[in-house]
């Protein structure tokens, strides 16, 4: 119910074009590019199986794209997510020979993916329309393709000096 006068026009209705929904990615990626994209499936979770599982996948491309190169163990970044701080995940990265950093707690700062990663790709989808999930993924792989390696690096570096300067100001928030 609505008042109106009686010679007032109709309310205009509008249709909704229902979105496409998101897409959830794991990326993994070191200083010479991606190594791994994983799509969540619909109505699936993240979990420490699951997560346990890209782990697997990780390391056998580690053997394939960086042969040679991993000679000291691989350095991971993981935030505070529960698949990743389960006690699980925990065994798996010794069994596999990761070693982890631990992520101070609401420090979004030191997330590679959201301070370097993801600002580019955002922009650059920003004004797009999709009319599938698939359509988005390859909009957002062909992106990732066309990074250089120096790209992948700078985001490594800037984790680095963001790493010291969280550090130095004891844990407080960086920017």
């Amino acid at each position: 119910m609505e008042w109106r006068h009686s010679s007032s026009p109709h309310p205009k209705k509008f249709q909704v074009q229902k979105s496409t929904g998101k897409v959830l990615a794991s990326i993994f990626w070191d200083q010479d590019g991606i190594l791994l994209i994983d799509y969540l499936s619909k109505g699936q979770t993240i979990n420490a199986e699951y997560y346990l599982s890209l782990l697997v996948q990780l390391k056998d491309i580690l053997k394939e794209k960086r042969r040679g190169k991993v000679t000291k163990g691989v350095l991971s970044l993981h935030d505070n997510a529960l698949a990743h701080r389960a006690l699980a995940t925990q065994k798996k990265l010794a069994y596999l020979g990761f070693q982890y950093l631990h992520h101070p707690p609401y420090s979004l700062d030191l997330a590679p993916l959201d301070y370097h990663l993801f600002p580019g790709l955002k922009k650059q989808l920003k004004s797009c329309h999709f009319s599938s999930d698939v359509e988005v993924i390859a909009a957002a792989e062909t992106w990732l393709d066309r990074q250089p390696s120096e790209f992948f690096l700078s985001g490594q570096q800037k984790l680095e000096q963001r790493a010291k300067k969280c550090t130095g100001l004891c844990g407080e928030y960086v920017e």
